[in-house]
Protein backbone atom coordinates (compact mmCIF):
# COMPACT_ATOMS: atom_id res chain seq x y z
CA UNK A 1 0.00 0.00 0.00
CA UNK A 2 1.26 3.53 -0.67
CA UNK A 3 2.07 5.54 2.00
CA UNK A 4 0.11 8.97 2.16
CA UNK A 5 1.41 12.04 2.72
CA UNK A 6 1.04 14.85 5.30
CA UNK A 7 2.32 17.63 2.74
CA UNK A 8 2.44 17.42 -0.95
CA UNK A 9 5.99 19.29 -1.96
CA UNK A 10 5.77 19.13 -5.73
CA UNK A 11 8.15 19.41 -8.25
CA UNK A 12 7.53 20.45 -11.63
CA UNK A 13 8.85 19.35 -14.85
CA UNK A 14 8.55 21.62 -17.28
CA UNK A 15 7.77 25.62 -16.75
CA UNK A 16 6.00 26.52 -20.10
CA UNK A 17 2.81 28.69 -21.15
CA UNK A 18 0.25 26.13 -19.03
CA UNK A 19 2.21 25.49 -16.16
CA UNK A 20 0.95 28.64 -14.33
CA UNK A 21 -2.72 26.87 -14.55
CA UNK A 22 -1.20 24.13 -12.85
CA UNK A 23 0.33 25.67 -9.80
CA UNK A 24 -2.60 27.95 -8.93
CA UNK A 25 -4.01 25.34 -5.91
CA UNK A 26 -0.28 24.78 -5.42
CA UNK A 27 -0.58 28.59 -4.23
CA UNK A 28 -3.64 28.48 -2.41
CA UNK A 29 -3.73 24.93 -0.47
CA UNK A 30 -2.49 24.97 2.60
CA UNK A 31 -1.16 21.33 2.64
CA UNK A 32 0.73 21.60 -0.69
CA UNK A 33 3.68 23.88 -1.91
CA UNK A 34 5.82 23.67 -5.27
CA UNK A 35 9.42 22.97 -3.85
CA UNK A 36 11.48 22.77 -6.82
CA UNK A 37 10.83 23.74 -11.02
CA UNK A 38 12.85 21.87 -14.00
CA UNK A 39 13.26 23.73 -17.11
CA UNK A 40 15.52 24.02 -19.63
CA UNK A 41 15.59 27.67 -19.64
CA UNK A 42 17.09 28.67 -16.05
CA UNK A 43 15.54 32.09 -16.37
CA UNK A 44 11.91 30.97 -17.32
CA UNK A 45 12.02 28.70 -14.38
CA UNK A 46 13.30 31.11 -11.86
CA UNK A 47 10.65 33.66 -13.51
CA UNK A 48 7.78 31.06 -12.50
CA UNK A 49 8.79 30.18 -9.00
CA UNK A 50 8.60 34.35 -7.98
CA UNK A 51 5.62 34.78 -9.87
CA UNK A 52 4.32 31.78 -8.13
CA UNK A 53 5.21 32.84 -4.86
CA UNK A 54 7.73 30.15 -4.15
CA UNK A 55 11.14 31.97 -4.21
CA UNK A 56 12.82 29.50 -2.57
CA UNK A 57 12.48 26.63 -4.87
CA UNK A 58 14.88 24.72 -6.10
CA UNK A 59 15.75 25.57 -9.82
CA UNK A 60 16.85 23.08 -12.32
CA UNK A 61 18.19 22.25 -15.93
CA UNK A 62 17.82 18.56 -16.20
CA UNK A 63 14.66 17.34 -14.49
CA UNK A 64 16.72 14.29 -13.61
CA UNK A 65 18.33 16.24 -11.09
CA UNK A 66 15.09 17.53 -9.81
CA UNK A 67 14.08 13.64 -9.04
CA UNK A 68 17.12 13.38 -6.90
CA UNK A 69 16.14 15.64 -4.88
CA UNK A 70 14.90 14.47 -1.67
CA UNK A 71 12.87 16.94 -0.53
CA UNK A 72 10.40 16.67 -3.48
CA UNK A 73 7.82 13.89 -3.01
CA UNK A 74 5.76 14.81 -6.17
CA UNK A 75 6.04 16.01 -9.46
CA UNK A 76 3.87 17.11 -11.76
CA UNK A 77 5.18 16.18 -15.86
CA UNK A 78 4.49 19.28 -18.28
CA UNK A 79 6.53 18.43 -21.13
CA UNK A 80 5.96 18.10 -24.77
CA UNK A 81 4.06 14.74 -25.37
CA UNK A 82 6.96 12.75 -26.80
CA UNK A 83 8.98 13.13 -23.61
CA UNK A 84 6.33 11.77 -21.62
CA UNK A 85 6.93 7.91 -21.35
CA UNK A 86 10.88 8.92 -20.77
CA UNK A 87 10.22 11.51 -17.82
CA UNK A 88 7.59 9.26 -16.09
CA UNK A 89 9.80 6.19 -16.19
CA UNK A 90 12.10 8.21 -14.32
CA UNK A 91 9.85 9.63 -11.78
CA UNK A 92 8.10 6.18 -10.92
CA UNK A 93 11.83 5.02 -10.38
CA UNK A 94 13.01 7.78 -8.33
CA UNK A 95 10.14 6.78 -5.88
CA UNK A 96 7.89 9.96 -6.83
CA UNK A 97 4.18 10.21 -6.92
CA UNK A 98 3.54 10.96 -10.63
CA UNK A 99 0.77 13.26 -12.32
CA UNK A 100 1.65 13.12 -15.91
CA UNK A 101 0.49 16.08 -18.19
CA UNK A 102 -2.21 14.63 -20.78
CA UNK A 103 -1.72 13.40 -23.68
CA UNK A 104 -0.54 10.34 -21.55
CA UNK A 105 1.92 9.40 -24.57
CA UNK A 106 2.06 9.33 -28.13
CA UNK A 107 1.80 5.71 -28.59
CA UNK A 108 -0.47 2.91 -26.95
CA UNK A 109 2.83 0.37 -26.50
CA UNK A 110 4.61 3.53 -24.43
CA UNK A 111 0.86 4.36 -22.54
CA UNK A 112 1.15 0.47 -21.64
CA UNK A 113 4.80 0.41 -20.50
CA UNK A 114 3.73 3.43 -18.14
CA UNK A 115 0.72 1.03 -16.48
CA UNK A 116 3.11 -1.73 -16.50
CA UNK A 117 5.23 -0.45 -14.35
CA UNK A 118 3.03 2.20 -12.29
CA UNK A 119 1.66 -1.13 -10.99
CA UNK A 120 4.57 -2.03 -9.10
CA UNK A 121 5.95 1.73 -8.49
CA UNK A 122 6.35 3.19 -4.75
CA UNK A 123 3.92 5.95 -5.89
CA UNK A 124 1.39 7.11 -7.41
CA UNK A 125 0.58 7.60 -10.82
CA UNK A 126 -2.18 9.69 -12.93
CA UNK A 127 -2.69 11.02 -15.96
CA UNK A 128 -3.45 14.97 -15.85
CA UNK A 129 -6.95 16.10 -17.31
CA UNK A 130 -8.91 19.47 -15.85
CA UNK A 131 -11.85 18.96 -18.36
CA UNK A 132 -13.78 16.61 -16.08
CA UNK A 133 -12.88 19.00 -13.19
CA UNK A 134 -14.96 21.85 -14.85
CA UNK A 135 -17.42 22.47 -12.29
CA UNK A 136 -20.60 22.44 -14.67
CA UNK A 137 -19.18 19.31 -16.17
CA UNK A 138 -18.99 17.72 -12.51
CA UNK A 139 -22.53 19.08 -12.16
CA UNK A 140 -23.77 17.66 -15.81
CA UNK A 141 -22.58 14.55 -14.18
CA UNK A 142 -23.84 15.10 -10.60
CA UNK A 143 -27.89 15.60 -12.67
CA UNK A 144 -26.76 12.47 -14.98
CA UNK A 145 -26.18 10.15 -12.26
CA UNK A 146 -29.22 11.52 -10.32
CA UNK A 147 -31.27 10.30 -13.21
CA UNK A 148 -32.72 13.96 -14.27
CA UNK A 149 -32.13 12.88 -18.05
CA UNK A 150 -33.15 9.01 -17.93
CA UNK A 151 -30.37 6.66 -19.43
CA UNK A 152 -27.72 9.03 -22.03
CA UNK A 153 -28.06 7.88 -25.42
CA UNK A 154 -25.94 10.71 -26.85
CA UNK A 155 -23.27 12.94 -26.72
CA UNK A 156 -22.45 16.22 -28.93
CA UNK A 157 -19.49 18.26 -28.39
CA UNK A 158 -18.27 21.67 -29.94
CA UNK A 159 -15.01 22.26 -30.24
CA UNK A 160 -14.31 26.22 -31.75
CA UNK A 161 -11.01 27.65 -31.98
CA UNK A 162 -11.05 31.53 -33.17
CA UNK A 163 -9.78 34.67 -32.40
CA UNK A 164 -9.70 36.88 -28.88
CA UNK A 165 -8.74 40.24 -28.11
CA UNK A 166 -8.66 38.87 -24.75
CA UNK A 167 -6.38 35.79 -24.85
CA UNK A 168 -2.97 35.15 -22.95
CA UNK A 169 0.05 34.89 -24.84
CA UNK A 170 1.48 32.27 -25.99
CA UNK A 171 5.10 31.84 -26.91
CA UNK A 172 6.16 30.90 -30.74
CA UNK A 173 8.24 27.60 -28.73
CA UNK A 174 5.05 26.67 -27.24
CA UNK A 175 3.02 26.27 -30.61
CA UNK A 176 5.50 24.85 -32.59
CA UNK A 177 6.11 21.72 -30.93
CA UNK A 178 2.19 21.16 -31.32
CA UNK A 179 2.89 21.59 -34.60
CA UNK A 180 5.26 19.17 -35.13
CA UNK A 181 3.07 15.45 -35.43
CA UNK A 182 6.14 13.87 -34.16
CA UNK A 183 5.99 15.80 -31.06
CA UNK A 184 2.54 16.22 -30.60
CA UNK A 185 1.40 12.74 -31.68
CA UNK A 186 -1.45 14.18 -33.69
CA UNK A 187 -3.18 17.26 -34.82
CA UNK A 188 -3.45 20.23 -32.57
CA UNK A 189 -7.02 20.16 -32.19
CA UNK A 190 -8.16 16.67 -32.58
CA UNK A 191 -5.19 15.07 -30.62
CA UNK A 192 -3.69 17.37 -28.28
CA UNK A 193 -6.67 19.66 -27.29
CA UNK A 194 -8.46 16.71 -28.53
CA UNK A 195 -7.60 14.19 -25.57
CA UNK A 196 -9.58 16.76 -23.28
CA UNK A 197 -12.90 16.16 -25.66
CA UNK A 198 -12.43 12.36 -25.47
CA UNK A 199 -12.58 12.09 -21.62
CA UNK A 200 -15.22 14.18 -21.27
CA UNK A 201 -17.01 11.29 -24.29
CA UNK A 202 -15.45 8.55 -21.93
CA UNK A 203 -16.48 10.40 -18.87
CA UNK A 204 -20.19 10.31 -19.46
CA UNK A 205 -20.92 7.41 -21.95
CA UNK A 206 -18.01 5.09 -21.25
CA UNK A 207 -14.76 4.07 -23.70
CA UNK A 208 -16.19 3.54 -27.32
CA UNK A 209 -16.37 0.14 -29.59
CA UNK A 210 -15.75 2.46 -32.46
CA UNK A 211 -14.43 5.28 -34.04
CA UNK A 212 -15.09 7.04 -37.52
CA UNK A 213 -13.45 10.67 -38.53
CA UNK A 214 -13.12 12.69 -41.16
CA UNK A 215 -10.26 15.35 -39.81
CA UNK A 216 -9.17 18.28 -42.40
CA UNK A 217 -6.75 20.98 -42.20
CA UNK A 218 -7.14 24.86 -42.90
CA UNK A 219 -4.13 27.21 -42.17
CA UNK A 220 -4.60 29.72 -39.05
CA UNK A 221 -4.68 33.30 -39.15
CA UNK A 222 -1.40 33.19 -36.94
CA UNK A 223 0.58 30.89 -39.17
CA UNK A 224 0.99 26.87 -39.28
CA UNK A 225 -2.51 25.05 -39.64
CA UNK A 226 -5.28 22.94 -37.19
CA UNK A 227 -6.67 20.26 -37.91
CA UNK A 228 -9.95 21.54 -38.93
CA UNK A 229 -12.83 20.93 -39.72
CA UNK A 230 -13.52 17.65 -38.75
CA UNK A 231 -16.56 15.18 -37.40
CA UNK A 232 -15.47 12.33 -34.61
CA UNK A 233 -18.53 10.17 -34.54
CA UNK A 234 -18.40 7.89 -31.85
CA UNK A 235 -20.10 4.11 -31.49
CA UNK A 236 -20.73 3.48 -27.52
CA UNK A 237 -21.83 -0.07 -25.93
CA UNK A 238 -25.40 -0.21 -25.66
CA UNK A 239 -26.72 1.51 -28.85
CA UNK A 240 -25.71 4.79 -27.80
CA UNK A 241 -23.71 7.25 -30.02
CA UNK A 242 -21.89 10.54 -29.83
CA UNK A 243 -20.04 12.80 -32.35
CA UNK A 244 -16.91 15.93 -31.22
CA UNK A 245 -17.27 18.17 -34.29
CA UNK A 246 -13.89 20.32 -34.86
CA UNK A 247 -14.94 23.86 -36.56
CA UNK A 248 -11.62 26.71 -37.36
CA UNK A 249 -13.59 30.37 -37.37
CA UNK A 250 -10.66 32.92 -37.77
CA UNK A 251 -13.08 35.61 -37.72
CA UNK A 252 -15.10 34.60 -34.89
CA UNK A 253 -14.70 36.52 -31.46
CA UNK A 254 -13.89 34.57 -28.37
CA UNK A 255 -14.12 36.41 -24.88
CA UNK A 256 -11.11 34.73 -22.77
CA UNK A 257 -8.08 35.09 -20.75
CA UNK A 258 -6.94 32.03 -22.19
CA UNK A 259 -6.90 30.23 -25.28
CA UNK A 260 -9.30 32.00 -28.19
CA UNK A 261 -11.48 29.06 -28.04
CA UNK A 262 -14.70 27.59 -27.04
CA UNK A 263 -16.27 23.95 -26.32
CA UNK A 264 -20.28 23.35 -26.14
CA UNK A 265 -21.39 20.10 -24.88
CA UNK A 266 -25.01 18.32 -25.55
CA UNK A 267 -25.60 15.61 -23.53
CA UNK A 268 -29.77 13.79 -24.84
CA UNK A 269 -31.12 11.07 -22.50
CA UNK A 270 -34.55 8.86 -22.69
CA UNK A 271 -36.06 11.69 -20.37
CA UNK A 272 -34.44 15.13 -20.87
CA UNK A 273 -31.37 16.96 -22.27
CA UNK A 274 -28.46 18.90 -20.66
CA UNK A 275 -26.20 21.48 -22.38
CA UNK A 276 -23.30 23.22 -21.79
CA UNK A 277 -22.04 26.64 -23.25
CA UNK A 278 -19.06 27.16 -21.66
CA UNK A 279 -15.09 25.90 -22.12
CA UNK A 280 -12.12 27.47 -22.82
CA UNK A 281 -14.22 31.00 -23.15
CA UNK A 282 -17.07 32.19 -23.89
CA UNK A 283 -19.27 32.37 -27.64
CA UNK A 284 -22.54 31.34 -26.21
CA UNK A 285 -24.34 33.90 -23.68
CA UNK A 286 -27.20 32.75 -21.11
CA UNK A 287 -26.13 29.60 -18.58
CA UNK A 288 -22.99 27.84 -18.54
CA UNK A 289 -25.37 24.59 -18.06
CA UNK A 290 -29.14 23.95 -18.54
CA UNK A 291 -31.28 20.90 -17.91
CA UNK A 292 -34.41 20.51 -20.31
CA UNK A 293 -36.62 17.68 -18.23
CA UNK A 294 -40.04 17.25 -17.51
CA UNK A 295 -41.03 19.75 -19.87
CA UNK A 296 -39.39 22.60 -17.62
CA UNK A 297 -35.97 24.09 -18.52
CA UNK A 298 -33.43 24.76 -15.53
CA UNK A 299 -30.37 26.79 -15.90
CA UNK A 300 -27.53 26.26 -13.35
CA UNK A 301 -25.93 29.59 -11.72
CA UNK A 302 -22.36 29.24 -10.77
CA UNK A 303 -19.63 31.41 -8.47
CA UNK A 304 -17.45 33.59 -11.03
CA UNK A 305 -14.60 31.40 -9.81
CA UNK A 306 -16.12 28.04 -11.24
CA UNK A 307 -16.54 29.50 -14.28
CA UNK A 308 -13.11 30.34 -15.35
CA UNK A 309 -11.33 27.58 -17.32
CA UNK A 310 -8.80 27.90 -14.73
CA UNK A 311 -11.26 26.36 -12.31
CA UNK A 312 -10.89 22.88 -14.20
CA UNK A 313 -7.00 22.76 -12.89
CA UNK A 314 -7.67 23.72 -9.58
CA UNK A 315 -10.22 21.28 -9.01
CA UNK A 316 -8.41 18.56 -10.65
CA UNK A 317 -5.05 19.20 -8.35
CA UNK A 318 -7.10 19.56 -5.38
CA UNK A 319 -8.39 15.75 -5.91
CA UNK A 320 -4.39 15.26 -6.99
CA UNK A 321 -3.09 16.70 -3.29
CA UNK A 322 -6.14 15.20 -1.96
CA UNK A 323 -5.85 11.45 -3.33
CA UNK A 324 -2.20 11.80 -2.40
CA UNK A 325 -2.90 12.86 1.69
CA UNK A 326 -5.47 9.93 1.93
CA UNK A 327 -4.56 7.26 -0.68
CA UNK A 328 -7.83 7.35 -2.39
CA UNK A 329 -7.72 6.78 -6.50
CA UNK A 330 -6.96 9.37 -8.63
CA UNK A 331 -8.38 10.17 -12.19
CA UNK A 332 -7.72 9.61 -14.41
CA UNK A 333 -5.62 6.43 -13.69
CA UNK A 334 -3.00 5.01 -15.66
CA UNK A 335 -5.70 2.25 -17.03
CA UNK A 336 -7.82 5.44 -17.65
CA UNK A 337 -5.79 7.31 -19.38
CA UNK A 338 -4.79 4.54 -21.63
CA UNK A 339 -7.97 3.98 -22.47
CA UNK A 340 -8.45 7.16 -23.49
CA UNK A 341 -5.06 7.69 -24.84
CA UNK A 342 -6.78 4.91 -27.23
CA UNK A 343 -9.89 6.46 -27.85
CA UNK A 344 -7.84 9.48 -29.23
CA UNK A 345 -5.48 7.52 -31.80
CA UNK A 346 -8.49 5.49 -33.23
CA UNK A 347 -9.60 9.11 -34.60
CA UNK A 348 -6.47 9.70 -35.85
CA UNK A 349 -6.52 5.78 -37.24
CA UNK A 350 -9.66 6.65 -39.25
CA UNK A 351 -9.39 9.64 -40.51
CA UNK A 352 -5.78 7.86 -42.43
CA UNK A 353 -7.08 5.09 -43.08
CA UNK A 354 -10.87 6.54 -44.25
CA UNK A 355 -12.81 3.93 -41.91
CA UNK A 356 -14.35 3.26 -39.12
CA UNK A 357 -11.77 2.04 -36.82
CA UNK A 358 -12.30 -0.64 -33.89
CA UNK A 359 -11.09 0.54 -30.82
CA UNK A 360 -9.80 -3.29 -29.74
CA UNK A 361 -7.76 -2.86 -33.27
CA UNK A 362 -5.31 0.47 -32.17
CA UNK A 363 -2.94 -1.69 -30.75
CA UNK A 364 -2.14 -3.95 -33.70
CA UNK A 365 -2.66 -0.53 -36.03
CA UNK A 366 -0.16 1.89 -34.18
CA UNK A 367 3.49 1.42 -33.35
Amino acid sequence: MTETLDRVRAGFIGAGRISDLHALEYQANPDAEIVAIADISRDLAEARARAWGFPNARIYTDYRALLDDDNVNAVDILLPHHLHCEAALAAMDAGKHVSLQKVMTTTVADADRLVERARTARGVFRVFENFIFYPPVMKAKELIEQGAIGTPMSIRIKSNPGRSRTAWDVPAYADAWRQDRKINGGGPLAFDDGHHKFALGWYFMGLAEEVHAWIGEMPRAEGGIVDAPGIISWKFPGNRYGNLELVYSPDLEIVTVHYAQDDRLEITGTAGVITMARGHGRIVEGPALTLHAGGKTEGFSFADADLGWEASFIHSTRHWIEALRTGGPPHLTGEEGRDILTFTLAAQLSAELGRAVRIDEVSSLTP
